[in-house]
């Protein structure tokens, strides 16, 4: 499957403090219930794992890894969103009332990523190196989706709510059921200022549609057969109260319509 899984840029990357920024002003721009920073500060948990994952992330890469660990217990113990402090996080990632969220050690996260409650981007196998999901830039995740194994969601990518994923994505696609089936985007789709598709709850339903195709199927069966049944009818007809001696029966037989066949009364 032709995927871009260019690794997510390490170049150029912003100051701890400017990454925090950008992730409470992101807020703003896909959760229409938020009021003001303070706000969001305070209520949001989603930003407060973010907050302690940036500060354990940093001391993860200093080798300072059992104070990392304990930071991101302390986090899951406070917010319920469980983010290892190996995980590499893009800019402006929005985790949406956050319960029950996972993110293993070797996951990455581009920028401009938004994920809801109960996701897991877990890994499928006990062996060390990289185990974890990468969601690339711009890529929505529904609640309850579960992303598992070295995979790949391309730019722009959805997950549906509830999906489980176990093969790349390609880029722009959607991703839907258990297991996850790719699907095309609607072209209609509404995209918020960012470029981000929130319409999260629109996603097609490949299954459904193919019980659609089938029962219309079904139904020009059943029209066609009545069609036909209707019309022997009719050529049966005038064999009323006629006995075909061949067969036994009332008879279709050109010959005996014709009265050239034997035939007897009934």
């Amino acid at each position: 499957m032709d995927v871009d899984s260019t690794p997510i840029r390490d170049a150029g990357k912003p100051g701890i403090w400017q990454l925090l920024r950008e992730d409470v002003l992101c807020v703003f721009d896909r959760d229409p219930a938020a009021r003001n920073t303070v706000d969001v500060l305070t209520c949001y948990p989603g930003i407060h794992a973010l907050i302690v994952h940036r500060i354990a992330h940093e001391a993860w890469l200093r080798g300072l890894r059992w104070p990392a660990r304990f930071l991101s217990y302390l986090a899951r113990a406070i917010t319920n969103i469980d983010i290892h402090p190996g995980a590499r996080i893009g800019r402006r990632f929005f985790i949406d009332h956050g319960a029950g969220v996972v993110i293993g050690e070797t996951a990455e996260v581009g920028d401009d990523v938004t994920i809801y409650h109960g996701v897991t981007l877990g890994g499928t196998s006990w062996n060390k190196g990289k185990r974890h999901p990468t969601l690339m830039d711009g890529v929505l995740v529904g609640s309850g989706a579960k992303i598992l194994g070295p995979i790949t969601v391309g730019r722009n990518g959805r997950v549906g709510a509830n999906s489980v994923v176990t093969k790349d994505v390609p880029d722009g696609m959607t991703v839907v059921g258990i297991p996850g089936r790719i699907v095309r985007r609607d072209s209609r789709q509404r995209l918020a200022e960012v470029g981000i598709d929130l319409d999260h709850h629109l996603m097609p339903d490949p299954v459904g549609k193919a019980i659609s195709c089938l029962m219309d199927h079904i139904n020009r069966i059943e029209t066609r057969l009545e069609a036909h049944t209707a019309e022997e009818r009719a050529r049966l007809e005038p064999l009323t109260g006629v006995v075909c001696e061949t067969c036994g029966n009332a008879c279709d037989n050109d010959l005996c319509a014709a009265g050239d066949g034997p035939r007897r009364a009934n």
